[in-house]
């Protein structure tokens, strides 16, 4: 069955970056593995490698424009087939992973219909992979627009700092308030140093948070983020990647 991660957590936590390094380590491990950018702002490509891309807010727009045209224009037109076709096309094939960057409609109307079309058609394509790891947007928008309906591990990834935690604490409780259907909830302490990682093991159990890693300041990663280089090229002895692989073990890889 496909096992679907979805990475959340307030801007600037670095969410993007464990995404990345998430994807790179369960494509060396041998997965079929569907990465999904679903933030608006889609700096996962970038991240990963992969510049360029199409969005299918892109093809819900097309889609929109279509719907909205006199009937005799499109009087057969199967606008389901229609927008799976685009979906399929915008599909990136990567070494190691296929990529899909979701994007965000430029025109203005409600796109209700199209997403309720959409979600048919993520239900379908998901299935073809071993793994979905999906990289949200900031804030809980999306969980209700819920364009993919189940989540197996949310991985709400938080600064290492007390305020971070509280913004953890408070996903954790608008994600129950939701009725979403989130498998399990755990959080990623980010940018950890050895003079706070006791302080915040504390204050996790305080909050009663799953922690399930921490994942240290890595000179690495901010030395590949200046010089543009994917952090998909990380080495194996960086810090953070050595950390990722043992969160990825805990979530049952």
């Amino acid at each position: 069955m496909t096992k679907v991660i979805a990475i959340t957590g307030k801007g600037g936590t670095g969410k993007t970056a464990v995404a990345a390094l998430l994807i790179r380590y369960l494509s060396k491990k041998g997965k079929f593995i569907l990465a999904v950018d679903a933030d608006a702002d889609a700096n996962l490509p970038e991240t990963l490698g992969c510049e360029n891309v199409k969005t299918v807010g892109d093809a819900k727009e097309y889609l929109q424009d279509e719907i909205t045209k006199p009937k005799p224009d499109n009087p057969d037109m199967n606008k389901e087939s229609v927008l799976k076709s685009k979906v399929y096309e915008i599909i990136e094939e990567m070494p190691g992973y296929d990529l899909l960057v979701m994007g965000r409609p430029e025109g203005s109307g409600c796109y209700c219909y199209v997403n309720n079309l959409l979600r048919g058609i993520m239900d379908k394509l998901i299935v073809n992979y071993d793994v979905v790891v999906i990289d949200t947007e900031a804030g809980l928008e999306h969980f209700s627009r819920k364009i993919i309906r189940d989540i197996d591990d949310l991985l709400v990834v938080t600064d290492a700092s007390r305020r971070g935690f509280r913004t953890a604490e408070r996903i954790r409780e608008l994600v129950t308030e939701l009725d979403s259907k989130v498998g399990n909830i755990h959080i990623i302490a980010n940018k950890v140093t050895d003079a706070n990682r006791e302080e915040l093991v504390k204050l996790a159990e305080d909050l009663k948070l799953d922690l399930i890693g921490m994942i240290p300041l890595d000179p690495k990663i901010m030395e590949m983020d200046i010089k543009g280089i994917p952090l998909f090229e990380i080495p194996d002895d960086s810090i953070a990647a050595m950390e990722v692989e043992k969160i990825v073990k805990k979530l049952g890889f």
